[in-house]
């Protein structure tokens, strides 16, 4: 649960600035944490999955400023001609000129987005979603085998590819591209999600997310208590979001939202009896790891505030960094290394 609150703080601190200097530290601060904290558990192989993807994102950014035209005005690097889409397409007109200030701005989204992709990979890679798993709050108890598939997946899909190749070298046969590529992607997703279902199963033969003997009157009350606070927490954001709206639908129904939900948690954690062997203590490497990633969060968030031609560097300027900015990455990289080294002969 900390490395998953550290990478999430990396995350919103990608979500809050367009810098790409910033972003390429932040994927710098993601990739050398993992690199020296990762454990020798199939999962922590998925982070060059991650990486790969965000790479993927920022081509496929760049590529649609490249085709779609945006008509950024600034110095015309390439004059393709313009192909004009019918009226039903909304006007959209293909290719045209390319200018640096669009490629520019193309490339800063992917990375912003490539950014926050690979700090989620770094949760992925660092967190042993078991333990992480074993440790949700019991009213998440009955949908823990929908968790099991969702969080285990990706990393059961890098443990899966490296068996099927190491199983196709034995085999030899046809190594053609194409051919190549579907006998490999076809054995990998198919190993990977039987291998989540099969954990999942064992989760619930063995009784994880049973709710007990609960009677009737109790499962309407926990369900009739998500349900309001549910309402409350979408009127109160959306009102918060509004500023037309009563002021009185926005903090106030918010907060009771909150409360409510939380009084439905409770409700629908007091019907599992589960015990627990060994449970995890919080101690001062997690408290550090998690936060040296608010930090991190909370520092760009203040310099999209107040620091806005850092966070939001202009088209036509070189990207600038300031000493706030890199103190927090610091903060963030001190942190994280602050946690005992995973693997098993290190341990």
């Amino acid at each position: 649960m900390a490395w998953w609150g550290w990478a999430l703080g990396l995350a919103a601190a990608a979500s809050f600035t367009t810098n790409p200097l910033l972003l390429l530290l932040i994927v710098g601060v993601a990739a050398t944490v993992v690199a020296l904290r990762r454990s020798d558990q199939p999962w922590a192989d998925s982070f060059r999955l991650y990486v790969l993807l965000g790479v993927a994102i920022v081509v496929v950014r760049v590529l649609f400023r490249l085709v779609l035209g945006t008509g950024v005005p600034g110095t015309v690097l390439l004059d393709l001609p313009a192909v004009a889409l019918p009226e039903w397409a909304a006007g959209i007109v293909l290719l045209g000129p390319v200018t640096r200030e669009s490629l520019l701005a193309g490339l800063y989204d992917g990375l912003r987005l490539a950014a926050i992709v690979i700090s989620v990979g770094a949760a992925n890679a660092l967190a042993n979603p078991k333990r992480l798993l074993r440790s949700v709050p019991p009213a998440l108890y009955e949908i823990g085998t929908a968790l099991v598939v969702a969080v285990t997946m990706l990393p059961q899909f890098a443990d899966s590819v490296r068996r099927v190749r190491a199983a196709q070298t034995l085999r030899g046969g046809h190594t053609g591209r194409v051919r190549g590529l579907r006998r490999f992607l076809v054995p990998v997703l198919e190993d990977a999600l039987e291998r989540s279902l099969a954990m999942a199963a064992g989760m619930d033969a063995r009784g994880y997310g049973r709710a007990g003997d609960a009677t009737p009157a109790q499962r309407r009350r926990t369900g009739v208590l998500m349900l309001l606070g549910l309402v409350g927490v979408c009127v109160g954001t959306y009102a918060v979001l509004d500023p037309t709206a009563p002021r009185w639908l926005a903090a106030p129904m918010l907060v009771g939202g909150l409360v409510v939900a939380g009084l439905g948690f409770a409700s629908a954690g007091v019907r599992v009896q589960r015990s627990r062997y060994r449970p995890d203590r919080w101690r001062w490497p997690e408290l550090v790891v998690l936060a040296s990633g608010v930090v991190v969060g909370a520092t760009v968030w203040w310099m999209n505030r107040h620091q806005i031609p850092i966070a939001y560097p202009a088209l036509s300027v070189v990207p600038q960094l300031s000493g706030l900015a890199l103190g927090a990455l610091a903060v963030g990289l001190a942190g994280a290394l602050c946690a005992p080294d995973q693997r098993t002969g290190a341990r």
